[in-house]
């Protein structure tokens, strides 16, 4: 799973975040087929999901949305 942003500074308040809250996640670049404001992303295991978007929810991150990987491909996924 990948979590994109609009803004680094959203990026990086998500990755603290996240950590604090013991997920494995890794920042990365923004796939080229995900149109973002910012060149960082974070990718997640997807049964963190329902963690992820908790987090993501009650800490008001802006994000730009949760994309699921397939293929070569990113699909977006409502939250």
């Amino acid at each position: 799973m990948l979590l994109a942003f609009d803004s680094t500074q959203q990026a990086l308040r998500a990755e603290m975040l996240l950590e604090y809250a013991d997920i494995d996640i890794d920042i990365c670049p923004t796939p080229k087929g995900i149109t973002a404001g910012c060149a960082l992303s974070i990718h997640f295991p997807e049964e963190d999901l329902l963690v992820v978007t908790t987090v993501i929810t009650n800490e008001h991150v802006e994000i730009r949305g949760v994309y699921r990987q397939v293929g070569d491909q990113f699909e977006q996924i409502s939250i």
